[in-house]
């Protein structure tokens, strides 16, 4: 499915939300994560047997081909920084000011996705299936309800923030209305195909739920909704997102400890890699992509620090090339 089928299931998050409002991912973020994606396969491809060798990081200097996984999660960490204090200086040094309660709160999904991302990239496909034992669930079907639960929050959220209700209100209805989630695909449905199907599904969920809510003005967020019964407010909900994804990250890496399977350095490279990336993505990510300048450098700056970061790695990678065919 192209990326236009996956959006083209939640229509009912773009029907209850308004179009003005809606926040598409900066352009410049999608040859980012190109580029991340790219130096995780290039830090994966690198032999373990490797990482202690001699890297000729600066032509005059050597460090070993290990250190240019760390070089390229501090190309990203920098970048981080520094985007955020262009950021800074734009909203005047004012946490709040410039920018909707909304997208502070959505960011940090991202980070939250990215880890994810670095947990499961170096999988062998085969774990997916795996039964852990009982009646936990594969690591397949967890990535599905990560998946399920996060186009259900969109869903649910833009219906609850339609709907104008005060939190402290007594007729907020308990649940939403019969047939609402007739067409939501259940957590297998949401896991069909190969990781990376799985993940690109995961992607869009994400991102279109960011694009249709970031933009909430910030009484908007304030407004009641639901969340397991209680009445809580839109802001809840939309915290909820990292927290959800986080939740059964830590619930994968258990099955992995059921499985008996130890991730290999370099897969644990991959994840502090993605996990830095996603840290600096969730600075930007919700933000309004044509709010002036400030965001344009931010995006900028990013983009580079991905390049560097992809760029430190294909040379380890390239090191250990050269060190195993002689």
């Amino acid at each position: 499915m192209t990326n236009n089928d996956l959006r083209a299931i939640d229509a009912p998050l773009r029907d209850l939300t308004d179009n003005a409002l809606a926040r598409p991912l900066p352009a410049g973020l999608v040859g980012a994560r190109e580029d991340i994606i790219a130096a995780a396969h290039d830090l994966l491809a690198i032999p373990e047997s490797s990482l202690a060798s001699d890297w000729p990081w600066t032509g005059e200097s050597q460090a070993d081909i290990r250190y240019g996984a760390y070089r390229a999660a501090e190309a990203l960490e920098l970048a981080e920084v520094e985007a955020r204090a262009v950021l800074a200086a734009s909203d005047a040094g004012d946490t709040l000011a410039g920018e909707t309660r909304a997208a502070r709160i959505i960011g940090p999904s991202t980070a939250a996705r990215w880890d994810l991302h670095g947990l499961l990239l170096p999988l062998d496909e085969a774990l997916l299936d795996a039964a852990p034992g009982g009646e936990d669930w594969t690591i397949r079907l967890t990535v599905g309800h990560v998946i399920e639960g996060q186009r259900s929050y969109g869903w649910g959220t833009a219906w609850w923030q339609a709907q104008g209700f005060d939190v402290a209100d007594s007729t907020m209805p308990a649940t939403l209305p019969d047939g609402f989630w007739d067409t939501l695909p259940d957590d297998p449905d949401e896991a069909v195909g190969s990781l990376v199907d799985v993940m690109a599904r995961f992607d869009v969920s994400l991102d279109h739920a960011a694009e249709r809510m970031a933009g909430l003005p910030d009484d908007r967020v304030m407004l009641g909704s639901r969340w397991a019964g209680f009445p809580v407010t839109i802001a809840f909900r939309l915290g909820r997102w990292a927290s959800h994804i986080r939740e059964h990250t830590i619930q994968v890496e258990k099955t992995f400890a059921m499985l008996g399977h130890v991730p290999s350095e370099p897969a644990r490279l991959v994840r502090n890699l993605l996990a830095a990336y996603g840290r600096a993505e969730s600075v930007v990510f919700g933000r309004d992509p044509g709010s002036g300048d400030a965001m344009a450098a931010a995006v900028g700056r990013l983009v580079a620090g991905a390049g560097e970061a992809r760029a430190a790695i294909a040379s380890a990678r390239a090191q250990s090339e050269r060190i195993t065919s002689t």
